[in-house]
């Protein structure tokens, strides 16, 4: 009796790994169809260029025009590219170099003068009207500090100029930059029996 219910058990259980084994077709077809599932991508980048833009885009010479107007005329290229915002700043770095500029030139011309002058027996600038009267080796200490300074501005000037070129090249390169309509990304979500998780997708 003992032989009959452990053959029959065995039977059992060999029949329910069978069956638990084959997979219905509908089935396997619901599961192909979950784990191809496409979430509409919420993240594409859409943006509508005017007309103009869209002509500077697809103008592959755009970049080059764009440093050679910054050149010309700083802030010429970034409003040719329609990022006419950054003129101020532009302006306002270049701004504030030249005035410097010339404020410490203006202070190292006036040292200088007052040095030439005590060299020649004129004593009557008017570093010698202080409380604290400057000396003439003073006057040559002053002349060389204000000399650094207006170099350190000219430098800051130069600067603020190539990178104004800089700028408007780097700028319409960037506008041109991936503006395809096919760009984007898709995040997939995809089930298995052994792991899950969140899948995405770059298409270009």
């Amino acid at each position: 009796m003992s032989y009959k219910l452990l053959f029959i058990t065995g039977c059992l259980l060999f029949t329910s790994v069978v069956m638990a084994q084959e997979i219905p077709e509908e089935e396997e077809n619901e599961n192909r169809e979950l784990n191809t599932i496409v979430i509409p991508d919420s993240m594409a980048y859409a943006k509508n260029y005017s007309l103009r833009i869209q002509r500077l885009i697809n103008d592959p010479l755009t970049p080059s025009k764009a440093a050679f107007y910054s050149a010309i005329i700083p802030g010429l290229g970034q409003a040719y590219i329609g990022k006419a915002w950054k003129v101020p700043i532009v302006y306002a770095a270049m701004g504030t170099s030249y005035y410097y500029f010339n404020l410490q030139n203006k202070q190292m011309n006036e040292y200088r003068t007052a040095y030439k002058q005590r060299l020649n027996g004129i004593f009557n600038d008017r570093f010698l009207e202080k409380d604290i009267p400057i000396t003439t080796e003073q006057l040559l200490l002053g002349m060389d500090f204000h000399k650094n300074y207006r170099d350190m501005a000219m430098l800051f000037l130069a600067a603020s100029y190539m990178l104004n070129i800089l700028d408007a090249n780097v700028s319409a390169h960037l506008l041109q930059f991936n503006v395809n309509d096919d760009l984007s990304v898709a995040p997939n979500l995809f089930f298995d029996q052994e792991q899950s998780g969140i899948r995405f997708a770059l298409k270009f």
